[in-house]
C-alpha cells in the first residue's frame, strides 16, 4: 500500500479489486501499456487503479475485464457489483473533519482485520480508550483545536471501538510498554477509569494484553510504535502500520512486514505473559 498522503484512502474491498485486477492482467500476458491503450489511457492510470491509489470507474473496470478476457455476464456483473460497493465512503467519512486523510486507511484496515497486533510505548491503544483518556490524549496532541473539534475526535474514536465486539470481531494483541501506564493522563481519577477499562478487557475472549515491564531491559522495537493487520482475504497480504507527526506509512512488502511480525514475536516473549495483565493493572490501580 501507498502513503496515503498522496490521494484517497482505499477501502479494504478496493484494495483486493486491484489485486485481482492485477491478477487478470498478468494471467491475459498483458503490460501497464497494453491495458492503458485498451482504455485509451496512460500506464500510470492502471498501475493507480491495481494499487488502489484512485476509484474504480465502473467502465473502465468492465472494459478492463472484457479485455483480459472475462466475458461471463455473471462473473462480469459480480465483480462490478463489487467495485460498486468497493468505491462508496466508509462510516468514518462523516468525520472527515477531524479524520487526517492519512489515517483513514487505517481505520478501514481496522475495520476489516480478523487479527490486529500492535506495540504501543506512549499511549493505551485507541480501542481500547475511555472517552476521558481518549480526550486528554486528543488534546495534548492538539491544544489550540476548539472544543468541538477535540470532541468530534473523541467521538471518532469510540465509535472504532465498535469493531471489538461486532460478530466476527478481531483478535486484539498489544503488548504495552511499561511507561503507558506510569504516564498520567488527564489526573488520577482519569487514570483510574482507564485502568479498570483495561481489566475489563483481559476478560475479553478476542483481547489480549501484555505489559513490557522496565526491568525486561532493551528490546526490539524502542524506536517507535506499530501496528499489523491481518486479513480472512487471500488476496491481501499482512500490513503493517507506522505514523509521524505529520502521516502514516503502510507497508505490504514481506520483507518489510517480516521485520516488524519478528519484532513483535521477539517481545512477546519478552514482555510479562498475558495472564498476569490483569493482577498488574490492579497494582497500578492503587497508585491512583
Amino acid at each position: 500500500m501507498a502513503d496515503t498522503r498522496s490521494g484517497g484512502a482505499p477501502t479494504v474491498l478496493r484494495v483486493v479489486l486491484g489485486k485481482r485486477l492485477q491478477d487478470l492482467r498478468e494471467r491475459a500476458g498483458l503490460s501497464y501499456e497494453d491495458a492503458g491503450r485498451a482504455l485509451d489511457v496512460t500506464h500510470a492510470t492502471i498501475r493507480r487503479m491495481e494499487k488502489a491509489e484512485v476509484g474504480l470507474k465502473i467502465p473502465y473496470v468492465e472494459k478492463l475485464l472484457r479485455t483480459y478476457g472475462v466475458t461471463a455476464q455473471e462473473e462480469l456483473e459480480d465483480f462490478l457489483s463489487l467495485a460498486r460497493q468497493a468505491n462508496r465512503r466508509g462510516w468514518w467519512h462523516r468525520f472527515r473533519d477531524v479524520l487526517p486523510e492519512w489515517f483513514s486507511a487505517f481505520v478501514a484496515l481496522e475495520g476489516e482485520a480478523n487479527l490486529i497486533r500492535a506495540y504501543e510505548p506512549h499511549y493505551v491503544p485507541g480501542l481500547l480508550q475511555t472517552p476521558a483518556y481518549a480526550r486528554a490524549v486528543l488534546r495534548a496532541g492538539k491544544p489550540h483545536a476548539p472544543d468541538d473539534e477535540i470532541e468530534r475526535g473523541v467521538a471518532l474514536r469510540i465509535e472504532r471501538q465498535a469493531v471489538l465486539t461486532k460478530q466476527d470481531a478481531p483478535l486484539l494483541w498489544v503488548v504495552m510498554d511499561e511507561t503507558v501506564m506510569r504516564r498520567p493522563i488527564g489526573g488520577p481519577a482519569i487514570m483510574r477509569e482507564q485502568v479498570d477499562r483495561l481489566i475489563e478487557a483481559t476478560s475479553m475472549p478476542n483481547v489480549r494484553l501484555q505489559i513490557m515491564p522496565f526491568a525486561a531491559g532493551p528490546h526490539p522495537a524502542m524506536y517507535g510504535p506499530f501496528h499489523i493487520f491481518r486479513f480472512p482475504i487471500q488476496e491481501l497480504p499482512d500490513i503493517a502500520y507506522t505514523e509521524s507527526l505529520v502521516g502514516g506509512v503502510y507497508l505490504d512488502q514481506r520483507d518489510d512486514v517480516s521485520a516488524f511480525l519478528e519484532a513483535l514475536d521477539r517481545m512477546c516473549a519478552q514482555a510479562a505473559p498475558a495472564h498476569t495483565t490483569e493482577g498488574y493493572l490492579g497494582g497500578i490501580r492503587k497508585e491512583f
